[in-house]
């Protein structure tokens, strides 16, 4: 046999067909002599998610969605027939099928080729591959079946019997295919309607910045997706609507982990006693976080991002004003030192000590702020007090409950605004700083909880406190370590820090 597969051709002819003439790729039924076309159409609902598994069940369900008819069908024997196959298919403008694998549910999947098959109405099914052409002439149906072997991807010619077909205008439609699963025969089915494919690692189109790209580059008006992961439907059109319009985070891309390393200053701008970021001026601070993240570079397979964890309500002594012992730094003091970070590539991070006050009503606050991209948010459970408690008496603490009431309010800021994912970090030396932890809402996309270790001391000091937080976590969150320039003995390096597991997705020094 040659090197290139030779085709096969096995004809079965309906009682419809009368006569043949050649066309374009073989013969033409009937006698025509112009070349037909599949009828596509998008569907109604602007955002449509597939609940389907990938094979021959989200095939079925693309044709079902793209296409009303098709003169001619493809149907593959299997996942080996099907990249030949899809060649063809998208050459021809027509819909693919794959016959599913021969297991338990084989039998009725058999049943939703056959019938989408028969909604299709084609004059000649192509059959390639294996048994095929056998399985789909048990179907006695009225059109042509063509039977191949599997052909080589990209074959240039066509078997002849086909009739001489057009391929449909593109079709306005944006696929979402998530590369984890393997939706050749799907794909191949929406490129064949002439719909944009937009494939991703995952589900989420903000995560990868090459899917950001092509959603913006060609926006279209329909959203088809590739399975259940990507839904609801309303969450997904947010999440497109973020990646189309919104900016992006420092590092690239609209999801925070774990496309990059945090590495920052923790401190107030008014001076040193509140942390290292107060022990210089505001480009002097920069600087020293570049430098802080440079030296991470070299330990992290992701981008590393020099930030600022500014302190914006500090815990006091006396209740002040609104007796709530804490008092908030005004937001035009702050937005220089926000908007120059943001500027130089920076992310930043305000840090609530709320003393007796709210932490939503404290959060809400800095709303100004955090209608920024590049701005998230902390808080401090250390200095959460009861009404009957004042700072520097006990160790503070914070139900879940309250996390959750800040969580799902920036959650709605962030979509409300389309900006990128914003971070939340939750302070933690002892476990009794966040009461019912495992209660932590984790279900809002637009939010990602870290919980942040803050632990001081000797070197197994802050391992046992590690281990502690990391065990109580909820859900496997991503981690954050603290370096104290003073209070560790010793402080460990960057090289030390770094072999923790997990690795921690924040490292700040203070």
């Amino acid at each position: 046999m040659a090197a290139r597969k030779r085709w096969c051709l096995a004809v079965v002819v309906s009682a419809m067909v009368t006569s043949c003439s050649p066309g374009p790729f073989g013969l033409t039924l009937g006698g025509a002599t112009d070349a037909v076309t599949a009828e596509v159409v998008v569907p109604s609902e602007k955002t449509v998610v597939l609940d389907v598994q990938p094979g021959a069940a989200s095939a079925v369900a693309v044709s079902s969605a793209l296409f009303r008819s098709a003169p001619v069908v493809v149907v593959a024997a299997d996942r080996a027939a099907s990249d030949g196959a899809s060649a063809i298919a998208e050459r021809l403008g027509v819909p693919m099928l794959q016959l599913p694998a021969p297991d338990g549910s084989a039998a009725q999947g058999v049943t939703s080729v056959r019938d989408e098959v028969g909604r299709l109405s084609p004059q000649a099914v192509l059959a390639v591959g294996g048994d095929a052409r056998r399985e789909v002439e048990a179907w006695k149906s009225a059109f042509k079946v063509i039977g191949i072997d599997t052909p080589e991807t990209g074959a240039e010619e066509l078997p002849a019997g086909l009739p001489a077909v057009e391929p449909a205008r593109p079709v306005d439609v944006t696929v979402l295919a998530d590369t984890n699963r393997d939706d050749v025969a799907a794909i191949a089915t929406a490129r064949a309607a002439g719909a944009r494919i937009v494939a991703m690692r995952g589900a989420d189109p903000r995560s990868e910045p090459a899917a950001t790209d092509a959603l913006r580059t060609a926006p279209s008006a329909t959203l088809l997706a590739l399975g259940k992961d990507f839904g609801p439907p309303d969450r997904l059109r947010r999440q497109v609507d973020t990646a189309v319009r919104g900016a992006s985070l420092p590092g690239g891309g609209q999801v925070l982990f774990p496309g990059r390393l945090l590495v920052c200053l923790y401190g107030h701008p008014d001076g040193p006693a509140l942390g290292a970021l107060g022990e210089q001026d505001l480009e002097g601070t920069i600087a020293r976080a570049k430098k802080l993240a440079d030296d991470y570079k070299p330990l992290s397979d992701v981008p590393v991002v020099p930030t600022l964890e500014i302190i914006v309500t500090i815990a006091h002594g006396s209740p002040g004003p609104d007796g709530d012992y804490s008092g908030e730094t005004d937001v035009e003091a702050l937005r220089p030192w926000v908007e120059r970070a943001g500027q130089e590539g920076l992310y930043v991070i305000l840090d609530l000590q709320p003393g007796r006050a709210g932490l939503v009503d404290q959060a809400k606050r800095y709303a100004p702020l955090l209608e920024m991209p590049h701005v998230g948010l902390a808080v401090d459970p250390e200095w959460k007090l009861t009404p009957d408690q004042v700072p520097l008496q006990q160790i503070g603490g914070v139900d879940a409950s309250e996390i959750n009431e800040v969580s799902a309010w920036l959650a709605d800021l962030t979509a409300a605004k389309l900006l990128p994912q914003k971070l939340l970090v939750v302070h933690q030396f002892q476990l009794s700083m966040i009461r019912n932890e495992q209660s932590l809402d984790t279900t809002r996309d637009e939010v990602q909880l870290l919980i942040h270790m803050d632990g001081q001391g000797t070197t197994g000091q802050k391992v046992s406190t590690w281990d502690s937080v990391v065990a109580a976590r909820p859900k496997d969150l991503p981690m954050g370590w603290k370096n104290f320039y003073d209070e560790d003995k010793p402080m460990l390096t960057p090289e030390q820090t770094m072999t923790y597991e997990p690795k921690p997705s924040m490292v700040s020094y203070q």
